[in-house]
């Protein structure tokens, strides 16, 4: 799975550039604040429809300007697809192949895409919020059905605690097992396939972590409260345990359970990497997850994803870019740095200098 051009128009920093990439390593580089991330962004959206760095779409329009233009040719098993989208200051247009979507799921799948910056430390660092992000992008990309379910549940979610502030006790009382009925449905398809892609996860993590360590470190992925059952089976579960804190909820005003509250602990050599791994081990035990969810694209789509590489370079040692830059091996990856190092990337690496919102020929 590659990109074989990018296209951009008025976004971030950018009037309008052509990017031609090849099928395996793009070097981005230049000084920083020049665009090189920009352009990563702009890949990344069009494969998934979010920003990872924007909360609003119209953070992404240049300054003065009333839209943004991204579009790109994808190569994959299946053929060519053509994607584009237009960014309003209320709004956005986007196309596959000429076809205006009307949702977000229909984008999915189109072209996978992993992405991995310095931020991601957050992955670790953070609150359970950026834990769950990370799985709802990841396996909203492998699977419609649950992008689908994770709608409706913060849906009805979001309807389930505006009831628990009504000032109608008995009201809230008649009505929550109506809202709880419906909440367990989609909550039981959401935990399954969290479920399913973290068991996936966890070995390959391990296996990563250990190779960027030279077998000096232990990373384990846990989930935090672990489910067994089908559909059918968890959709119980579930609602047994909204129904055994009505009386907490109704008096929090919030729904306390279910899988908008998940997380993941990540163990290193036997401790909570949040509270006690340093930071040059979270960096690794972040990367290692990111490279494991890659595996997973390529385990059940058949091929790897375009792999964006955002300014990591720079945060790791010397050994672990050269494990870093022959694992991208094989794949379309597409980073951005400061410096083309020959020696770490090669002659075969495409380099492309950005400068000031624009290529440098």
């Amino acid at each position: 799975m590659q990109i074989k051009n990018l296209t951009l128009k008025n976004f971030r920093n950018y009037s309008e550039e052509n990017f031609e990439f090849c099928d395996g390593l793009n070097v981005l580089y230049g000084r920083n604040a020049q665009g090189k991330t920009n352009c990563a962004e702009a890949v990344f959206y069009l494969c998934t429809g979010v920003s990872p760095r924007a909360k609003r779409d119209r953070q992404l329009i240049k300054h003065g300007q009333s839209s943004a233009e991204i579009s790109a040719v994808a190569c994959g098993r299946y053929g060519d697809v053509n994607i584009s989208a237009t960014i309003y200051e209320n709004g956005r247009e986007i196309r596959v192949n000429g076809n205006k979507i009307a949702k977000n799921a229909d984008l999915l799948g189109n072209v996978f895409s992993v992405f991995f910056s310095p931020s991601e430390l957050r992955l670790i660092q953070d609150g359970p919020d950026e834990r769950r992000r990370f799985l709802n992008i990841s396996i909203s990309q492998l699977s419609k059905p649950y992008y689908t379910a994770l709608l409706r549940y913060n849906k009805i979610l979001e309807q389930r605690n505006n009831l628990l502030k009504d000032k109608d006790i008995g009201l809230i009382y008649d009505t929550l097992p109506v809202w709880d009925e419906q909440l367990a449905k989609y909550a039981a398809i959401v935990v399954r396939h969290r479920t399913d892609f973290i068991t996936r996860l966890a070995p390959i993590a391990m296996k990563e972590h250990s190779r960027l360590t030279d077998g000096a470190e232990k990373l384990e992925v846990r989930p935090e409260k672990k489910y067994v059952g089908d559909d059918e089976e968890l959709k119980e579960i579930i609602f047994e345990e909204l129904q055994r804190n009505y009386d907490r909820d109704v008096r929090l005003g919030y729904t306390g359970t279910g899988p908008h509250r998940d997380d993941l602990d990540f163990i290193i050599n036997g401790q909570d990497a949040k509270n006690y791994a340093s930071q040059g081990q979270t960096r690794t035990a972040a990367l290692s997850v990111k490279l494991a969810e890659m595996e997973i694209f390529r385990q059940i789509s058949g091929e790897y994803p375009v792999l964006i590489l955002d300014d990591v370079m720079s945060e790791l040692d010397l050994p672990r870019r050269k494990k870093l830059a022959e694992r991208a091996q094989g794949m379309q990856t597409i980073l951005t740095c400061t410096h083309a190092e020959r020696a770490l990337y090669g002659k075969a690496a495409k380099k492309i200098r950005i400068e000031g919102g624009a290529i440098k020929r």
